[in-house]
């Protein structure tokens, strides 16, 4: 008798580690008793699986799973497994961060962690116990499944302990206090209420000091933090973290930034370009109402995760949004002329991003922006990645600003071509011609006639650009000019007047002296 127990037992051992299939043979040959005790651990297995898994097992499927909020799971499976997380996710309003991070993953954590202590924060005291609670009924309302439960006389939502080990749960507002023993773990969800709170110079200083001086005091050698929210400005809770690491030039902190619609080539899901992050729940149709409602900066910030600042002098919102086309509307516009204009590292303060742009004109005059590949790069990588972009979109020439390097960037630009040719992938193409500007007149009124043309609605944006755009729009007189601006600007220069024919000019003077842009204004 004891014999067979201890064969059982080490099979039911060795069970845990078997794939899938092996586990399905072994059901199938196992004698009913077994069997039912094969079910149970199964039931096991999957709620250890991650905060998901158990969230639909306590749920019964209920429980709503994208594939987004797997991000979340993988950081707690991480966490428990002992590595030491600091982890920033920015996700849009009504896309399940909380119920996921700040219930069901802490649920599945203290589950896994018994001995482990928690601490959970929100911008409100209220929101934070409001966690508490929840996770306190949960693990009376299943703790014979979790395996947990909470100590005698430990019922308060805002403070528990577990029964027979020191693990439990500590909630405060952002701004409280976070007394008792330290943290294995810390969730801040949502650490800022409203837009209000993010534009406040006071608000933001106490929240920054609360969080150096309370909870990463409370916080075990080991300890990891996870903050998840939605971005509400620049200075807000993530964009000072962000510049903490950056100015000890050492990332310690996992960025994933989950836009409402994917904007980049390096979504963290891997979803093309223009792809809703919830289709299941927000389509596209639901999107576009969500960004008329909160207008471009609110949509940029909370949807987006990309805060804007408030406009500046020149360029604004309303002008480029309101001409954006489609990459599909295009393919039925046919262009006359396309331009890649380069603006190379040193024309800004910092010297480090080399500004690469493209841009196109119609029939009617009309102008395209079609591409923005800026970059940190060094000479051999720009002149290489401007010719194929001017590749790419058949480009008639190429305009650089000599400014800074004079002939030297021309020679870039020829090289960079004349690698293309010897690889095979400009075989039989023509070079486009080199157009170099020397800007002689000031930054100002380099970008104002081409700021009217998008006052006038004769600039369109074919797709989104983001990096771009914010250069626009933050731009005021009297700032040194970033790279990009600079870039779209000689392009759309080069493209405005109808009289160049794609033969180009050496010099232009902004808007002022040679009336380049008459023809359009």
């Amino acid at each position: 008798m004891m014999q067979a127990q201890d064969r059982e037992q080490r099979l039911l051992t060795r069970y845990r580690t078997l794939p899938r299939e092996q586990r399905l043979a072994i059901a199938r040959t196992a004698s009913p008793d077994l069997r039912i005790r094969l079910a149970h651990l199964e039931r096991e297995m999957a709620m250890d699986r991650s905060p998901g898994s158990l969230a639909a097992l306590l749920t019964g499927g209920r429980e709503m799973q994208p594939r987004h909020l797997q991000l979340i799971d993988d950081a707690f499976i991480r966490i428990a497994r002992g590595e030491r997380v600091r982890l920033l996710l920015n996700m849009p309003p009504r896309h399940g961060k909380s119920q996921r991070a700040a219930r069901w993953a802490p649920l599945w954590y203290l589950r896994r962690n018994p001995t482990h202590r928690l601490m959970i924060a929100s911008y409100s005291a209220v929101l934070a116990e409001g966690h508490g609670r929840w996770l306190r009924d949960s693990i009376n309302e299943h703790g014979d499944q979790l395996g947990i439960s909470l100590r005698y006389g430990s019922k308060a939502a805002g403070r528990f302990d577990l029964s027979g080990s020191p693990g439990g749960l500590v909630t405060a507002g952002v701004g409280g206090s976070l007394t008792g023993m330290g943290a294995h773990l810390a969730v801040v969800d949502d650490p800022l209420k409203d837009a209000k709170a993010a534009a406040s110079p006071t608000v933001l200083g106490d929240l920054w000091d609360w969080w150096q001086q309370v909870l990463n005091t409370r916080m075990e050698p080991t300890g990891s933090i996870v903050v998840i929210q939605t971005r509400w400005s620049e200075n807000d809770l993530a964009g000072r973290i962000l510049t903490q690491d950056a100015a000890r030039d050492k990332a310690r902190w996992t960025v994933i930034n989950l836009p409402a619609i994917a904007d980049s080539p390096d979504d963290a899901l891997g979803r093309p370009i223009g792809a809703p992050l919830w289709p299941e729940r927000f389509n596209l149709g639901h999107l576009a109402d969500f960004r008329d409602e909160v207008g471009e900066r609110g949509w940029w910030a909370l949807y987006q995760q990309q805060p804007r600042p408030l406009e500046g002098g020149i360029w604004q919102w309303a002008w480029i949004r309101g001409q954006r086309i489609t990459a599909e509307r295009l393919r039925g516009i046919k262009l006359t002329r396309v331009v890649v204009a380069v603006d190379p590292a040193g024309g800004s303060e910092d010297g480090d991003e080399v500004g690469i742009v493209a841009a196109g004109r119609d029939a009617a005059g009309e102008l395209y922006i079609l591409a923005d590949r800026s970059a940190k790069m060094g000479a051999a990588e720009w002149g290489r990645a401007a010719c194929e972009l001017a590749l790419e979109f058949d480009a008639d020439a190429l305009t650089v600003e000599s400014n800074f390097g004079g002939d030297m960037a021309q020679q870039v630009l020829v090289q960079g071509w004349e690698e293309l040719v010897r690889d095979g992938s400009a075989a039989g193409a023509l070079r486009p011609r080199i157009v170099p500007v020397t800007a002689k007149r000031g930054k100002r009124l380099r970008a104002e006639p081409i700021a009217q043309l998008y006052e006038q609605g004769h600039v369109h944006h074919v797709g989104e650009w983001p990096a771009l755009e914010v250069q626009m729009v933050t731009w005021m007189p009297g700032m040194d000019s970033p790279d990009r601006m600079d870039a779209a600007v000689h392009a759309l220069t080069e493209l405005a007047d109808p009289t160049v024919a794609g033969t180009g000019t050496g010099n232009y003077r902004g808007g002022g002296g040679d009336g380049r842009l008459n023809g359009r204004r």
